[in-house]
């Protein structure tokens, strides 16, 4: 019973500790998942991301799903889902009783602005972190950068972009594992 305390608690605190959404807390759920309990590697964790990415629903809550029914099946899933859920659901329910009563204060707004910007710092830190584990070749790298460039000048769905990236991905790695056998 313990360790599913465990999943949800650990994913409580993640949740806690999410501003900004789910790019904020991938550094958090890599010291947490990752580094403290070894529940994940950093490339499943970026494999559930991506997936968590890709389907609908918030990317946090996908993600803590993917990670505790790996660890711990369907229990462990709904688990650390509730988990990750629960601080949101009784901050949110909190700002919401008192917010509109104190949005228009200074010092409200100077707060807000900055959460703001630590959360451009945590997906900053969370960008570089998935660059180091995960551009690792030409290939990686020049899928990155149109992918990048597409976004930003296209403004293209990210929903187009990783599925494009995903083909592109299968078609350059299948081309270079026939090279890699025809030799």
């Amino acid at each position: 019973m313990s360790i599913y305390l465990d999943l949800f608690f650990t994913f409580a605190k993640v949740g806690v500790c999410t501003f900004g959404g789910g790019y904020a807390m991938l550094p958090i759920l890599q010291r947490e998942v990752v580094e403290k309990k070894g529940w994940a590697t950093d490339e499943e964790l970026t494999d559930y991301f991506a997936v968590g990415q890709c389907t609908p629903g918030i990317i946090a809550v996908n993600t803590a799903t993917f990670i505790g029914y790996k660890y711990k099946g369907i229990l462990g899933g709904v688990l650390a889902t509730l988990g990750v859920v629960f601080p949101s659901l009784i901050i949110i329910t909190a700002i919401a009783a008192f917010l509109s009563n104190f949005a228009e204060f200074p010092i409200v707004q100077h707060a807000l602005a900055g959460i703001n910007a630590a959360v451009v710092a945590l997906i900053a830190s969370s960008v570089l972190k998935l660059g180091k584990t995960n551009l690792k070749d030409a290939v990686s790298i020049g899928i990155f950068l149109v992918g990048l460039a597409l976004a930003f000048f296209l403004k293209l769905s990210p929903v187009v972009l990783i599925v494009c990236a995903g083909v592109v991905g299968y078609v350059a790695r299948t081309l270079a594992g026939r090279k890699e056998g025809s030799k």
